[in-house]
């Protein structure tokens, strides 16, 4: 599966946040979910030019945000249409990602959080070369939670310069 990666726009957003319903323990991640979460993914302007569509033969399957807080590291935040996840095509997913944000940062270090309870999500980004690195307490969706923060780390030989 090839993916593509554009500037979200505003039907796109709107298409994830309104329409994207997880199930059971996941529905943590529904936009409507949080409603600063969801307010802030629907303002074009605060998105600008860091998140972006992924497409696969013209069908939107993820988004993916990007916020690069030091010159070496980027910030990741992603998600998966709800009808594509846990089929086994996370890892391709993931993987597609990394190969994206390498070629367009070119950055020593990548970094996510992830909810502590999705543990189909850890295996994956594990599987894809990240680390655990620590952990924290979050207030969102009108409870605490706790996230887990992990790390790709680039050797030097595999770092586009």
């Amino acid at each position: 599966m090839t993916h593509q990666f554009a500037v979200l726009t505003q039907p796109q957003a709107e298409t994830i946040a309104y329409t994207w319903h997880y199930e059971g323990d996941y529905s943590f991640y529904n936009m409507e979910a949080d409603k600063d979460d969801l307010a802030e993914f629907l303002n074009a302007e605060q998105r600008g030019q860091s998140v972006f569509a992924i497409t696969s033969d013209g069908e939107l399957v993820g988004f993916l945000s990007v916020t690069q807080p030091d010159a070496e590291t980027v910030d990741i935040g992603l998600g998966m249409k709800p009808d594509l996840t846990g089929n086994g095509s996370g890892r391709t997913f993931v993987t597609s990602i990394l190969d994206f944000v390498k070629v367009t940062y070119s950055p020593h270090r990548i970094t996510l959080s992830v909810a502590a309870f999705n543990v189909r999500a850890i295996r994956v980004y594990e599987t894809c070369g990240f680390t655990q690195t620590g952990s924290f307490q979050q207030s969102t969706n009108g409870s605490i939670f706790t996230f887990i923060q992990m790390e790709h780390q680039e050797s030097p030989q595999n770092q586009a310069f």
